[in-house]
């Protein structure tokens, strides 16, 4: 079975034979977003089964391919569609792209995710730049034999979330006039949505939004030193006096909302890191 730094180094080398650029900024577009791919030029879309050692995406609105371009003169990657836990996929194979993306000489990610809110101060479509997290998904990506040239054997989660990084993006999101606020993110393993008992406990644990994703990439990310920008729309209020059972469709007509505010915030955001 081949290592993981042999993995990492086929797909490396797949991406780079369709796309000779060295990006900048890799983004993970969450359920929902795969509209921001549309700004990239000069792009190149490279589906996941034409890529060594990628999951194929199997969640509805997950187009699923990387796209290789420029955007705001910047070179990007960007991910139309992540893999999940809930999926059945390990949690190596749920971040291999990470560790792609680092080795392509990816310095900064971003990663974007539908999430529940429930933090009674935020609204439907408004924008959580991820001041930290919660790991509840019962696994992590980093266990097992660690191989130091990917990364230390106990990396620090002191700051996961770049403090400059988060501070670009609320006052970018101010100068929009977009709605954003700090929060903190919880992950669970999924595929089910909570209960109205685990909306209270998660709450009281200080998370402000959950979701099923982000967390095991920030992990990966933090591990190979890259720093990280992370940003959950919320999709569904989960207030559990008020709750009410969820529709797909409705979470995806709200992530489409949320996905135009995100469309105008992040190029910006890649803008000036490109400076």
């Amino acid at each position: 079975m081949l290592e993981l730094s042999a993995k990492i180094q086929d797909a490396q080398q797949a991406v780079k034979a369709r796309w000779s650029k060295t990006p900048k900024v890799g983004v993970i577009l969450g359920t929902g977003l795969g509209g921001f791919a549309s700004q990239i030029v000069e792009s190149v879309a490279i589906p996941y089964g034409e890529i060594p050692h990628f999951p194929e995406s199997t969640v509805e609105s997950h187009t699923g391919q990387l796209v290789c371009g420029v955007l705001n003169g910047v070179p990007v990657v960007a991910m139309e569609g992540r893999f999940h836990f809930y999926e059945g996929y390990s949690m190596q194979q749920v971040t291999f792209p990470v560790r792609v993306m680092k080795a392509l000489g990816v310095e900064v990610l971003i990663v974007t995710n539908a999430a529940g809110g429930m933090n009674h101060q935020h609204e439907l479509a408004d924008l959580i730049l991820i001041e930290d997290h919660i790991n509840l998904m019962g696994d992590n990506p980093l266990r097992g034999r660690n191989d130091d040239k990917l990364g230390p054997r106990f990396p620090d989660m002191c700051h996961p979330y770049d403090r400059v990084l988060l501070a670009l993006a609320q006052k970018t999101a101010r100068e929009l006039g977009i709605p954003a606020h700090k929060g903190v993110f919880v992950a669970v393993a999924g595929p089910n949505l909570e209960t109205r008992a685990e909306y209270r406990m998660l709450r009281a644990m200080g998370a402000d939004v959950v979701g099923m994703s982000t967390v095991p990439e920030v992990i990966v990310a933090t591990h190979a030193g890259l720093r990280v920008l992370g940003v959950s729309i919320v999709t569904d209020l989960c207030l559990p006096d008020a709750l009410e059972p969820v529709e797909i469709k409705k979470i995806l007509e709200v992530a489409a909302k949320g996905g135009e505010r995100l469309a105008k915030l992040l190029p910006k955001v890649i803008e000036t890191l490109g400076k």
